[in-house]
């Protein structure tokens, strides 16, 4: 009987220490044998129909770690066009709430309309600030640059109270915290940090209704019969959320498939488990050595201030951290173990 440690053991052989999945994450032995096979497709001039089932089924496995129904589940390229069509749907002078320094894929777009108000307060404030003029409020659920936590209960409840829509977007949490996309309008994630697949796909999920989305970027495979609908104008959009879908990265989803099929079967509860385990200790570790990281409790990053520009002296000692603002950023995931954390530690100490 495969346990977790066996079945992890056998999807990943790092050649280093790699603390780094909030950049982007490792890829499973059975996501790179995936790619190898469609690649192979290419090359031999077989039919492409496994690739574009691939997608499906991707989009299958997602939908159900998000919790949602397949039908609102659209497959895109990246954060930043998928914020685009959100910050597209508002109306002319509509204000967005944002967490100050939130990344910028998630905020950017809204900026760029030129004719919205956008109004950024602290993570900590960002509930409390939600106020009858606010059209949407839009935060990651896990901050990029250190690990905090968004309290998105409190937020979908202060939206809710004032008319407000939620965007919130899981791409430093999915795969590894347990998300609810339904209690929200909107969310958007990528897939290749801590869902552990190829770059170039992000799932974004939509209400029922679409939330006044308009499908600018709909081509061929937007369609509700896509290969009847190569020529001319789409007569028929998709009926469910592939209406905003735009034409997929094949070889990606032929990875990214079997990567959400590995995190299906260890259970978000048991990578979420797993990985905090080892946020903790290397917390407690850092303060064994007079550091002190900053406060993201209950997160599977921790970034340690001062320490950032010891970034480049780790990879030369085969440990992968990163570097944001002069911090020193650690990541955990499903594929790191306690020697790794013990690792970091004692060359932090040397």
């Amino acid at each position: 009987m495969e346990t977790f440690e066996s079945l992890v053991r056998a999807e990943f052989s790092p050649k280093n220490t790699y603390l780094n999945t909030a950049s982007s994450g490792l890829l499973p032995a059975r996501t790179v044998a995936a790619l190898h096979e469609a690649v192979a497709i290419r090359t031999e001039g077989r039919a492409l129909d496994p690739l574009f089932e691939d997608v499906e089924t991707a989009r299958a496995s997602f939908a159900r770690l998000a919790g949602v129904p397949v039908t609102r589940v659209a497959a895109g390229a990246s954060v930043a066009s998928q914020t685009g069509l959100v910050a597209a749907a508002l109306p002319s002078g509509a204000e967005v709430l944002t967490a100050e320094d939130d990344f910028t894929s998630v905020i950017n777009p809204f900026h760029t309309r030129g004719d919205l108000k956008v109004r950024a307060v602290p993570l900590e404030r960002l509930a409390e600030s939600v106020r009858s003029g606010t059209a949407l409020v839009a935060v990651s659920a896990a901050q990029s640059a250190d690990g905090r936590i968004a309290d998105l209960p409190a937020l979908r409840e202060a939206a809710r109270a004032h008319g407000a829509r939620t965007y919130v977007d899981f791409s430093q949490a999915a795969g590894w915290l347990p998300m609810d996309a339904g209690a929200y309008d909107f969310t958007v994630s990528t897939t290749f940090k801590w869902l552990l697949g190829p770059h170039g796909a992000a799932f974004l999920v939509v209400p029922e209704d679409f939330g006044e989305l308009t499908p600018l970027l709909a081509g061929w495979v937007a369609a509700e019969k896509p290969w009847d609908s190569c020529y001319g104008p789409v007569a028929e959009l998709a009926h469910s959320a592939r209406r905003f879908d735009v034409s997929p990265s094949l070889f990606t989803y032929a990875g990214l498939r079997h990567s959400l099929d590995l995190i299906e079967e260890l259970g978000v509860d048991a990578v979420h488990a797993h990985d905090l385990d080892l946020a903790d200790r290397f917390r407690a570790g850092l303060a064994t050595l007079g550091h002190e990281a900053l406060p993201a409790p209950g997160s599977a990053i921790v970034s340690v201030p001062g320490l950032g520009q010891r970034q480049g002296e780790l990879s030369r000692a085969g440990i992968e951290v990163s570097n944001r603002a002069g911090n020193l950023r650690a990541s955990f995931h499903l594929y790191n173990t306690p020697a790794d954390v013990d690792r970091l530690l004692n060359v932090l100490a040397g």
